[in-house]
C-alpha cells in the first residue's frame, strides 16, 4: 500500500446515542461521511499508517476523536474543547436554516448569496478544526471541511 493509501480514513462512526436530527441535517451527515471516506488525508502524528477508523462523539461538551486501525487496534484519542467552535457552529446553523428556507422560496441569486456566506463560515470552522488538531492529526483542507460538517451534526444533535 502506498503512503497516501495508508494515511486515510476507511470508516467514520458518529456517536449514535445522541439520536437523529432533521432530514436536512441527516442528509448533510450522510453526504459528509460518504465524501470523507471516498477522499481524505488523515495522519495521526507519530503513527506509521492506517487506514483508520474514526469514532466521533461528544462527551461532557468536548469533542472526542477516537482513532483505531482498520483492524480495530487503538491508535489515539484526542479530546478537544468545543468552546472555539461554538460561535462558528451557531452562525453556521443559522445560515443553513436560511439556506434551506431560501431553496424553497427565493431567487437563484438570493440562494447563491446565502450559499457563499454559508461556505465562508464553513471554511472558518474547517480552518479552526485544522488549527485545533495541529500536532495531533494532519489533515488537508477538504478533509477538515467534511469533518467540520460532522462536528456540526454531532453538536446540533447533542
Amino acid at each position: 500500500m502506498n503512503a497516501k493509501g495508508a494515511h486515510r480514513l476507511c470508516d467514520v462512526i458518529l456517536d449514535e446515542t445522541i439520536g437523529r436530527s432533521t432530514p436536512d441535517v441527516e442528509h448533510e451527515r450522510a453526504v459528509a461521511i460518504f465524501d470523507l471516506i471516498e477522499e481524505n488525508s488523515f495522519e495521526p502524528v507519530g503513527h506509521a499508517g492506517g487506514p483508520y477508523k474514526l469514532y466521533l462523539s461528544l462527551v461532557d461538551s468536548k469533542l472526542v476523536f477516537s482513532i483505531k486501525t482498520e483492524t480495530g487496534d487503538d491508535v489515539a484519542t484526542h479530546i478537544l474543547s468545543l468552546t472555539p467552535f461554538r460561535r462558528i457552529i451557531k452562525d453556521y446553523f443559522m445560515i443553513c436554516e436560511s439556506y434551506y428556507e431560501a431553496i424553497r422560496s427565493s431567487t437563484p441569486s438570493q440562494i447563491e448569496a446565502i450559499d457563499m456566506g454559508r461556505r465562508g463560515i464553513h471554511n472558518e470552522g474547517s480552518q479552526t478544526l485544522m488549527d485545533r488538531l495541529e500536532g495531533k492529526i494532519r489533515i488537508d483542507f477538504d478533509t477538515a471541511r467534511r469533518l467540520f460538517t460532522l462536528v456540526c451534526v454531532l453538536y446540533w444533535r447533542g
